[in-house]
């Protein structure tokens, strides 16, 4: 499935340097060229609305048209791009407030219930894979905050993607998916705090898991949701 392979990229980390640098590995020269630029958006260097320039990322990334189109192609089915037509690419408006309350009454209904699901359905190996997708074992991860910053949120989207698939329904999971929450609450605000206060979050939400307690997963959801929310409401004043 085509939103899941995307979500599982995050286990590869984005080699972004900032500026105008270049993309400097060779091996999967479209992977990162659609890392980096993802990475600009995350961070607010490329802000909602604003236009992007094939030509000018050709010369910021030292690449060919190519990979630029590829990559912009991707983030357009991600939400993250637009496409109009006879104009060219634009990153993505900001999403509304009344769209933001949508979206976390959306999560509120489904993934904490999900968690509690995937408690009772816990394994050894799950654990240790979400333990990885969460981001808590590389905490002080270089000191590039946009870079940390970006990687952190495919780390997030990934690790409630596979809360979601434990839990065993796939129905809920597409849809969440469907909707690129994750992408567009990190583009709200960039700020080291929403990184930090989630992976304690995270850490709690694991902790539950390791006890296979579904009560616990559940109330730690429902917090690291609803604070997750009251941490970005500010982007809106």
């Amino acid at each position: 499935m085509r939103t899941q392979k995307r979500l599982a990229a995050a286990k590869s980390e984005a080699d972004f340097s900032e500026g105008t640098q270049a993309v400097h590995r060779a091996a999967s020269l479209s992977e990162e060229v659609y890392e980096a630029i993802f990475a600009r958006l995350m961070a607010l260097k490329i802000p909602p609305g604003a236009r992007i320039t094939v030509d000018n990322l050709v010369r910021e990334l030292s690449v060919s048209q190519t990979p630029i189109r590829e990559a912009l192609g991707r983030l357009e089915g991600e939400g993250l791009v637009v496409k109009t037509h006879l104009v060219g690419y634009s990153a993505a408006p900001q999403i509304t407030r009344r769209r933001f309350n949508e979206l976390y009454q959306f999560r509120l209904l489904l993934e904490p219930d999900a968690a509690a699901r995937a408690a009772a359905a816990m394994t050894d190996a799950a654990l240790a894979e979400l333990t990885e997708a969460a981001g808590v074992m590389s905490r002080a991860g270089g000191s590039d905050e946009r870079a940390r910053y970006s990687r952190f949120a495919r780390q997030d989207a990934l690790f409630h993607d596979r809360i979601l698939e434990i839990a065993g329904n796939e129905l809920i999971r597409e849809m969440l998916a469907h909707q690129h929450t994750h992408f567009h609450i990190f583009r709200l605000m960039f700020h080291s705090r929403v990184t930090e206060e989630a992976l304690d979050e995270h850490e709690t939400i694991l902790a539950a898991f390791s006890t296979r307690d579904p009560d616990a997963a559940e109330r730690a959801m429902r917090t690291h949701i609803e604070r997750s929310r009251d941490r970005l409401l500010p982007a809106f004043d």
